[in-house]
């Protein structure tokens, strides 16, 4: 608390300088709240903090001094009766941030707008109080300020640029609350925050990191709140209008298009995946709105349905943004470093016109060395194409750019982490068995509950289920168990793609270029603590009433059983590279989330405590899943060209989200509780007992996840002291409700949708969404690269079955079973446009924000308590960093220790920018 107050400053220390102005009491909610007075600045002393504010703290204007002590004020101040209220000024630090770098046109206009704003169109304020004029029944307000020197700051260079207005104001104006913005320049500015000074209460701080547009564009008032949170019911009565009135202009009507520059919140279902206007082979089903194809709902952007299909919406393609609200789009630094990653990306449009200059050698991976080149030579020297692709390349001044990132060539690759400390670890099974629960995916791994596995699917429409695997296929591997032995001592795992694949394979494998299996692997717990596969079961949909759909295939025994392990290991990789992306990553992390994004921004005002405690972890998401949509999940997106599902992604996605998942189960305890990886035990911290001793992924979750939950639930219960306050918050209610009913509308009527009817309902649902947006989308992201980045480790997709002896294919295969294995794998092409698209999502950007911190983290919130607290979570996540480093140095845990293994990092809270394959941002940024 004491160094809240250094920070916040006592309202004790300041009510003790100003005995003679007796600011009044009262108490609410079990807080005190007081009313504020004003001060003749010549009759204050000031008070110096010890320590130096960590928030931007301008000094006091000498003029404004002057002003707000002239004689006459200063003379009657003391002798005035208490009832006649007195006139005092006060100002407005308002900073705003400058581009980092501006184009010709935005040039020009910021100069207009200097030579204008000296004839009045300028940038106005107004501030209002807390309390309602008796007079006019209508919330006090100042007159309208403007902001000075606007034209002689144009020039400033800096980061950020402080500008100054002043208001006049009554004693009795009370609590200042909001502030209104017009920008009645040409273009929009970014503001940062507004610090208003000369109140007795000490200075108030408006929070608002958002672009003011310009009145031609946006017209009416941008209303901005201060740092003072407040529930609905306790919403001062001079600012319930504003409050509404600010909540209303971001719900919008639902109705037109969006243009780029506004700021609604709306819902619509993912119909604009497809491109019918460009032919068939482009359209895709609508997902949302349908029992077939069920689906969150993604942010309206209102654009005209395409020409050849109604109920599909016309598309918006590269370079060209899709609408987001415009606060959500990507501020400079992010963007920059997206546009320097996506070089390689706007390269590789270029290279399937080139395609004529392959030759049929080298469009595919034929040995080692041709994948060891991209790391070493690049692509397109490598192709011998470099000159061709620069000079087709329309614009020079990004070429130099390619040309000065390497020097050796274009779309040469980082050497991945999964290779950097042993070349060939990828090949051991070990490390496959480590990948399962310390890799990019690490969330899908089962305890073996019963052998043979059993499917849930209806055998009257996808024929015999039973599984191939028999007990003589591991029983040798389980050091002397018994199957049922192995399986009561937590000794069996299994990773099952069986169901979630078998109902796509018949059309996956009819595409072009695409094979897959449906897998099932099992894994045995070693005394060491380490995963070893011992069966991997690969299903086919039956094409005959005597055909063989299954084949089973264990550890190698000679060296043609060899390359046949793993190509089955290929297979499952490719299997759970689908999975990761479309079910776990993409739908759990990005697409479920956004209902519960957007309906905060439209039933949450910016003061409702809530909403500020959601604030840091829905930055970016709008944005990224805008782009998403628009090149990644798309019909011929990256998606679909780089994954084996093809054409059928988004169809297995939406399969996924009918079939499998459930909000409550995206609780880490209970997510480990239903995948049997944990079993309850009320004496631990969790709730529950690993079952594992060595399983990274959930020992290292389990911190942040209790660290989460302890700083949400003592948020919410200082705000919530009793259930009824949470059944009776309007606000929160239509939140929920909104984000379930009409966000998740398609599994609204589901019963396992927590009520939000107590505190703990109410910490379990914001914990599952803090930690969606921060650990788990880290967990899931930040390795792509450093694990797939070595395609033969993770191919995204497989384009050969593994042969029988009776095929065709097994001459070849036994002939140069290195090259079958290569051929298998992605094309040269797919393999670098998925390189650099995983590349570019495991980035961090430099403007990154990691869990623990907040963008002005001493006055984010005006309750200090609150504060406090989140200087104690800040403190707490960097404790769990050390202690994931000392884990990552013990010996005895060979999952994240030894001699070429990959220490566990992508749960360790802090990162350098780059791909790093670790850090955990507050939200879904990449």
């Amino acid at each position: 608390m004491a160094l809240t107050n250094e920070f916040l400053g006592s309202s004790l220390v300041e009510r003790s300088l100003f005995p003679s102005s007796s600011p009044s009491f009262h108490h609410k909610n079990g807080r005190f709240l007081i009313k504020p007075v004003l001060v003749p600045f010549g009759n204050r002393r000031v008070l110096k903090l010890r320590k130096s504010a960590k928030f931007p703290v301008a000094a006091l204007s000498e003029d404004l001094v002057k002003n707000s002590s002239s004689s006459s004020l200063s003379s009657s101040s003391s002798s005035l009766p208490s009832e006649k209220p007195v006139k005092f000024k006060v100002r407005a630090v308002v900073t705003v941030r400058n581009k980092i770098k501006e184009d010709f046109k935005e040039t020009i206009a910021k100069h207009l707008d200097a030579l204008t704003d000296r004839i009045g169109r300028n940038v106005v304020l107004e501030l209002f109080s807390t309390e309602i004029d008796p007079k006019t029944n209508a919330p006090k307000k100042t007159n309208e300020a403007v902001l000075k020197d606007w034209a002689k700051k144009t020039n400033i260079k800096a980061e950020k640029v402080n500008y100054i207005a002043e208001f006049t104001v009554d004693s009795n104006f009370g609590e200042p609350g909001a502030i209104t913005v017009i920008n009645n320049h040409q273009q929009e500015f970014f503001l940062e925050n507004i610090t208003i000074e000369g109140f007795a209460t000490g200075a108030v701080y408006f929070p608002c990191n958002s672009w003011v547009q310009a009145r031609k564009d946006l017209p009416g008032k941008r209303i901005f709140f201060s740092n003072k949170p407040y529930l609905p019911d306790d919403t001062p009565a001079g600012l319930k209008v504003l409050r509404e009135k600010d909540l209303k202009n971001l719900r919008g009507d639902g109705k037109g298009a969006r243009k780029l520059s506004d700021r609604i919140y709306d819902y619509d279902t993912y119909n604009d995946l497809g491109n019918p206007d460009k032919g068939i082979d482009l359209c895709r089903p609508n997902l949302g709105g349908s029992e077939m194809y069920p689906y969150p709902r993604r942010c309206r952007t209102g654009r005209e349905p395409s020409d050849t299909d109604i109920s599909a919406e016309s598309r918006v393609e590269k370079p060209l943004p899709m609408y987001v609200p415009r606060d959500e789009r990507f501020e400079e630094l992010k963007k920059n470093t997206f546009s320097v990653k996506r070089l390689k990306g706007v390269l590789h449009n270029l290279l399937p016109g080139l395609k004529s200059s392959l030759s049929a050698d080298n469009q595919d991976f034929n040995d080692f060395s041709d994948v060891d080149g991209l790391y070493s030579v690049g692509l397109l020297i490598k192709l011998g194409l470099q000159d061709d692709v620069l000079k087709k390349f329309p614009l020079p001044k990004i070429v130099g750019k390619i040309k000065e990132s390497t020097s050796q060539g274009v779309l040469k690759y980082d050497i991945p982490k999964i290779i950097s400390k042993d070349k060939f670890a990828w090949l051991r099974d070990d490390e496959f068995g480590r990948q399962a629960i310390a890799g990019v995916n690490p969330v899908t791994i089962e305890k073996l509950e019963v052998f043979p596995p059993v499917s849930k699917l209806d055998p009257e429409i996808y024929g015999p289920l039973d599984s191939a695997l028999k007990e003589e296929h591991i029983l040798h591997q389980l050091n002397g168990m018994t199957v049922q032995q192995a399986i009561d001592q937590n000794k069996l795992f299994i990773i099952d793609y069986h169901d979630i694949y078998l109902p796509f394979l018949e059309r996956i494998n009819a595409l072009d270029g695409r094979k897959s299996y449906a897998t099932r692997t099992i894994y045995y717990l070693t005394p060491l603590g380490t995963l070893k596969p011992v069966a991997i079961e690969l299903s086919l949909p039956p094409s005959g009433p005597n055909t063989r759909s299954k084949r089973v295939v264990t550890p190698a025994l000679d060296a043609t059983t060899n390359w046949v392990w793993m190509l089955a290991k290929a297979h499952v990789c490719s299997n759970d590279a689908g999975v990761h992306q479309l079910a776990n990553h993409w739908l759990r992390t990005h697409a479920c989330t956004e209902p519960f994004i957007l309906s905060a921004h439209r039933q949450l005002s910016a003061m409702h405590p809530i909403f500020k405690l959601l604030d840091p972890h829905m930055r970016y998401t709008l944005e990224i899943n805008a782009l998403a949509r628009q090149s990644l999940i798309n019909a011929d997106g990256v998606i679909e060209s780089c994954f084996t599902p093809g054409r059928y992604a988004m169809e297995i996605s939406s399969a996924a989200y009918k079939n499998f998942w459930q909000f409550d189960k995206d609780s880490l305890p209970q997510d480990l509780l239903r995948r049997g990886m944990a079993v309850p035990d009320p004496t631990k911290p969790h709730g529950i007992k690993l079952i594992m001793n060595d399983y990274p992924y959930a020992e290292d979750g389990l911190l942040i996840w209790s660290a989460i939950e302890n700083w949400v639930r003592n948020y919410v219960n200082y705000y919530y002291p009793n259930p009824s306050l949470i059944l009776n918050d309007r606000e929160l209610q239509t939140w929920y409700s909104e984000a379930v009913n009409v966000g998740h509308a398609d599994l609204k009527d589901e019963t396992w949708w927590p009520e939000l009817n107590n505190s703990d309902n109410l910490v379990s649902v914001l914990t599952i969404l803090i930690w969606n947006a921060s650990a788990q989308h880290a967990a899931l992201n930040f390795g792509q690269y450093p694990y797939g980045g070595y395609v033969p480790n993770r191919p995204p997709l497989m384009r050969r079955l593994i042969p029988e002896e009776s095929d065709p294919e097994y001459g070849s295969f036994l002939a140069d079973p290195q090259k079958y294995f290569l051929n298998a794998l992605p094309s040269l092409l797919q393999a670098t446009k998925y390189m650099a698209v995983v590349d570019t999502l495991s980035t961090h950007s430099t403007d990154e924000e990691y869990i623990g911190e907040r963008q002005h983290p001493s006055t984010w919130s005006g309750d200090p308590e609150i504060v406090e607290k989140f200087f104690e979570f800040s403190a707490e996540i960097g404790r769990i960093e050390k202690v994931i480093e000392s884990r990552n140095c013990d010996k005895t845990l060979r999952n994240r220790c030894g001699a070429g293994v990959l220490p566990y990092e992508l749960l360790a809270p802090s990162s350098e920018p780059g791909v790093t394959c670790r850090g955990v941002p507050n939200s879904v940024s990449t």
